[in-house]
């Protein structure tokens, strides 16, 4: 888990914002956190889910927007919490600003590295969930599983082999088999 920067005790949405850019940190209640750098298996299907997903919606015609991390998202105006998601897709363009991301985006997808595992399946999964994110998709390369969760709906998460293709919930003609991007 990313380890919390321990210069001040507690840190507002603007001292986020102040920070350094080159810095990749997140803001979860008031905690900053230093996100430790991607290895190249992490970019690898990070930047090939973006280019399909991104490719389905032009070709579409789609409303939707996708993000890759570093892109900022304040899931909640009321809390202290900016988050930095590895892929954001967002079909609300009245939440987007040029700060990044009011409000909760549509998709989220994380791709577990070894330093972050609980801090995706657990501290994530309950920000985004009371945020009100649609969809939670987790792809963890170590054990080649996708873990996906309708956070609409009060059902269990649905657990894919990267071979298996996954129907995208919020677009019912998209699907995607994560070994296509190994």
């Amino acid at each position: 888990m990313p380890l919390p920067i321990e210069n001040k005790e507690y840190y507002t949405v603007e001292d986020f914002y102040n920070c350094v850019e080159e810095e990749f940190v997140e803001l979860i209640d008031g905690h900053i956190y230093n996100m430790t750098a991607p290895n190249r298996i992490h970019q690898k299907i990070t930047t090939k889910m973006i280019q399909r997903i991104t490719n389905y919606i032009d070709s579409n015609n789609g409303d939707c927007e996708v993000y890759p991390a570093p892109f900022a998202v304040l899931l909640d105006a009321t809390k202290d919490t900016v988050v930095e998601p590895d892929i954001s897709v967002i079909c609300d363009k009245n939440k987007l600003t040029d700060r990044g991301c009011t409000g909760a985006p549509d998709w989220i997808i994380e791709v577990v590295s070894p330093s972050n595992y609980s801090h995706d399946y657990i501290d994530k999964l309950n920000l985004y969930h009371q945020a009100g994110v649609r969809e939670y998709w987790i792809v963890n390369p170590m054990d080649e599983k996708t873990t996906v969760y309708n956070l609409q709906e009060e059902v269990s998460p649905k657990v894919y082999d990267f071979d298996e293709s996954i129907q995208v919930g919020i677009d019912e003609n998209l699907s995607i088999r994560v070994r296509d991007f190994l």
